[in-house]
């Protein structure tokens, strides 16, 4: 095998490499119907969570602009407060 059959092979590899992490990103900018949604059609994101105890950890879902607050620990989930509105909070 020579150099340039070597080079041509590590080539190929790079341009396959660089095809299949191009079409994850446009799957992941444009949404796959089916699979995934594009990035800017989102309806439910973690603003924030907090850890309590060793399995218990507090979260702020926000669901189309709603935000609600949720316990959640190894036996299950609970919403413990719905349809809060998001306070600008400056952290000094």
């Amino acid at each position: 095998m020579e150099f340039i059959d070597l080079l041509r092979y590590f080539g190929a590899l790079l341009l396959v490499l660089a095809m299949v992490g191009g079409a994850g990103l446009l799957a992941r900018r444009f949404g796959v119907p089916g699979v995934t949604k594009a990035a800017s059609v989102k309806r439910l994101a973690v603003v924030e969570t907090l850890l309590i105890g060793p399995r218990q950890r507090l979260l702020i879902l926000r669901r189309d602009n709603v935000e609600h607050l949720v316990l959640s620990g190894p036996e299950g989930a609970s919403v413990l407060e719905s349809g809060i509105t998001a306070k600008n909070v400056s952290v000094p």
